[in-house]
């Protein structure tokens, strides 16, 4: 089974599970059901607030340790250099 296999099935189990919940059909542990009505439709901007905010920080994070990564950053620095000089030969200004 793929990641996105069970990304997919997870998720829509949990989808599943939230709505049932949301609608009333089940109970949510723990909570009162007045607590739950208040809860559960906040909820989904919530997780996407918190995707959201992990996405950042790992974005964020990479940039900050790229410089680590030696041989990543100079194979880049090359990379960008070749294409400058390319793009030199064909006529185009690239400073």
């Amino acid at each position: 089974m793929t990641r996105a296999q069970r990304v997919a099935i997870y998720s829509s189990v949990l989808s599943f599970a939230y709505f049932l919940a949301f609608f009333s059909y089940i109970p949510v542990p723990f909570v009162s059901e007045e607590q739950a009505k208040q809860i559960l439709p906040a909820f989904p901007w919530w997780l996407l607030v918190s995707f959201g905010s992990y996405a950042l920080w790992s974005l964020g994070q990479g940039l900050y340790t790229f410089r680590e990564c030696t041989d990543a950053y100079t194979e880049l620095l090359s990379e960008i250099s070749l294409a400058k000089s390319e793009l030199r030969m064909k006529g185009v200004s690239v400073d």
